[in-house]
């Protein structure tokens, strides 16, 4: 239950600042079903982050408590490196003609493949008791921030000061892994 929490907030944290939100509130307004839209996001992420808890499964066993807490201080500065870098727009998926269910799973699912969000996923359940409350506490992180994104629309969603937002996480995320990785590597 200890990775529950953290993960929450860590999902929630960094998904309101990612891209895949943005193109949830873009295919939300395209198709008029923000509820659709925020479901068919909702399993997409649930798929990635199964597979980012299933791998945490299999690799817990064979890391020390320093290799575990090192790996968190890794999804920390990636996290940080994500949130510094300069946020592009998604692909507006303009071509995709799937419907308002696939077009969000299948788009959704390939933009947040591999994400920040799932790496915290994979590092907290590493390092917990089951990597499946990481997962649980992460997607209800999620759910906040797409449902949000779905409502609001993107108008609405691109009125909101991400830019200073991805700046002021980016700089606490790199003071978190910086001082992770000191520990980790038992420099302080």
């Amino acid at each position: 239950m200890e990775a529950a929490v953290p993960a929450f907030i860590a999902a929630l944290l960094i998904q309101a600042g990612d891209r895949s939100p943005w193109l949830v509130a873009i295919l939300a307004d395209r198709y008029g079903r923000p509820f659709i839209v925020a479901c068919a996001a909702l399993l997409a992420h649930a798929a990635g982050h199964a597979l980012a808890a299933t791998g945490a499964l299999l690799i817990a066993p064979l890391l020390t408590p320093n290799a575990k807490q090192l790996l968190l201080a890794l999804a920390c500065l990636f996290a940080a490196a994500g949130l510094l870098w300069r946020l592009k727009p998604p692909d507006r998926l303009e071509g995709w003609r799937l419907g308002a269910l696939l077009t969000p799973l299948l788009g959704v699912f390939i933009l947040a493949l591999g994400d920040t969000a799932q790496f915290f996923t994979l590092a907290l359940g590493v390092r917990g008791a089951s990597p499946w409350f990481a997962f649980g506490g992460a997607w209800a992180g999620i759910l906040v921030v797409t449902l949000a994104a779905a409502l609001m629309g993107e108008m609405a969603w691109r009125q909101l000061p991400t830019r200073a937002y991805r700046i002021g996480l980016g700089l606490v995320a790199l003071t978190a892994g910086s001082m992770l990785a000191a520990g980790a590597l038992r420099l302080v």
